[in-house]
């Protein structure tokens, strides 16, 4: 499930790098922001995807299953 939630998240930051651009050739704030606040969003998912491999690799390694 992490290649393809990194997969959605690395859309997510390329439309936010899209919409920021766009904002930013027409003089339109707001969509700057939003595409601001869209790759904000993908990083932190990045963020938590990366936790979440963290903590698995943990159990995994305690359980004698890591390497």
């Amino acid at each position: 499930m992490g290649t393809a939630d990194r997969a959605e998240n690395k859309g997510e930051d390329l439309g936010g790098r899209a919409k920021e651009a766009f904002g930013a050739a027409t003089d339109n704030d707001d969509l700057r922001r939003e595409g601001k606040a869209d790759q904000a969003s993908a990083s932190i998912k990045d963020k938590v995807e990366d936790v979440k491999e963290g903590v698995t690799d943990a159990i995994d390694k305690l359980r004698g299953k890591g390497d």
